[in-house]
């Protein structure tokens, strides 16, 4: 009886405490908790929602169209060596890279859904492209936030390539168990050119799909509108949750768990209040950190470093929302995200120190990265489609030029070796 009672207790009894708990502190604090929501929903309206809209809409009209599936195969090369991914993982990581979560989550389910990846392989792509965009991390946290745009490249950086390495780390994850055939190994492609496999594929996952092309382009709108508003509710939620908890004096009680945390790390004990928002949602954790007094630039760009990369439960539950139509587990996520704050911070440390770069933090840089402030205009949506349509293509182009380089590598090494044993 005692371990049944532990069990519902955590699995539903809990959960409906922490829920009428909340209602009642709405009800207690309704002006409060109206503004929270108003907050929460501006940041959706002005800046997440025109945003992600065309990069959703375009992301799935690729898949429906069979482009995921061709450049799969050209970039199964890099990919699987590098990250144990097939080649279709490519096109998300580079649109979560260029476009900011939650696209990533939202393009690995589609994937695991096609059956294009398996449950592991979904695992540890998704732990790994579900990052910040760079209009974020340039504009809003540096220029807005921090009113320090030269941190913008060190910000950026350190989140990058700390992505980069999770995603070597997660190909070490569940290795040695069976994923099934590789994406560019079917056996019944005969054809010895890999310009022939990805166009077989396209047309294939064209066919399969047969969708006519308005009533695709309708049903990309729709669903990404759907995705969209599942992604503002769960930003007005956790908008009216965090303002809830800070209201009934939480924040300054787990800000003391966090005071010793940062202490070891050799961090200012004043940025705790902003690392308890940022546990909860990463917009007001980096604002937070904006407003502390008293702390040098380096140690709050560590601190927001670590905070975006984290991302914050609101993400968080976004992601497992939006897989849970999937096999795909939210535990990896989760850990993945404690690490890639952990290296973020320790690349913005050695950006800081060891391996900075004076020449990129010229002054100068200051008027171009003030171009990317969030703004209400058309200009700046359009602007900052453009910038981060740009970033997709970019980062595309990068891994077709590696993957085609790797490709002729092995044919030429395969046609060495076989050169070699006729002359035996």
């Amino acid at each position: 009886m005692d371990k049944n009672f532990k069990e519902n207790a955590f699995q539903y009894y809990l959960p409906g405490i922490i829920a009428v708990a909340i209602t009642i502190a709405m009800l207690l604090f309704p002006e409060e908790a109206f503004d929270a929501a108003l907050n929460g929903l501006s940041v959706w309206w002005n800046i997440v929602f025109p945003a992600l809209l065309p990069f959703f809409i375009f992301s799935q009209v690729l898949i429906g169209l069979g482009v995921v599936h061709f450049l799969g195969i050209l970039l199964e090369p890099v990919m699987r060596p590098v990250f144990n991914i097939p080649g279709t993982g490519s096109f998300v990581m580079a649109m979560g890279l260029a476009s900011g979560f939650p696209i990533g989550a939202v393009l690995t389910g589609k994937l695991r859904q096609q059956q294009l990846c398996s449950k592991v392989e979904a695992e540890r792509l998704i732990s790994f492209v579900n990052t910040a965009d760079p209009l974020f991390m340039f504009g809003a946290v540096a220029v807005g936030m921090l009113k320090a745009p030269h941190t913008g490249f060190i910000i950026a950086a350190a989140h990058y390539l700390s992505s980069i390495s999770l995603g070597f780390i997660m190909r070490f994850y569940k290795r040695g168990q069976h994923l099934g055939q590789r994406f560019t190994g079917d056996g019944k492609r005969k054809q010895k050119n890999i310009f022939t496999h990805a166009l077989q594929a396209m047309v294939e996952a064209r066919k399969k799909d047969s969708r006519p092309i308005g009533r695709l382009l309708g049903d990309s709108i729709k669903d990404s509108v759907n995705t969209l508003l599942l992604v503002g509710g769960f930003i007005i939620l956790f908008s009216v949750i965090i303002r809830m908890l800070d209201l009934a004096g939480a924040v300054t009680f787990l800000a003391l768990g966090f005071s010793r945390i940062l202490s070891l790390a050799g961090l200012d004990t004043a940025l705790s209040p902003a690392f308890v928002s940022g546990l909860f949602e990463i917009d007001l954790g980096c604002q937070l950190i904006g407003t502390v007094q008293g702390v040098t630039v380096d140690q709050k760009v560590i601190a927001v470093s670590a905070i975006i990369a984290w991302s914050g439960l609101s993400v968080h539950a976004q992601v497992a929302s939006l897989i849970s139509s999937t096999d795909i587990s939210i535990l990896p996520y989760v850990c993945a995200r404690v690490l890639h704050a952990l290296l973020a911070g320790l690349y913005c440390l050695l950006l800081l120190g060891p391996l900075g770069f004076p020449v990129l933090l010229d002054s100068r840089i200051i008027p171009v990265f003030q171009q990317t402030v969030p703004l209400k205009s058309l200009p700046h949506w359009y602007a900052g489609t453009v910038f981060l349509g740009k970033r997709f293509l970019v980062i595309i182009a990068v891994l077709l030029v590696v993957s085609m380089l790797v490709y002729c590598f092995e044919k030429l090494k395969i046609k060495t070796k076989k050169t070699d044993l006729r002359r035996y």
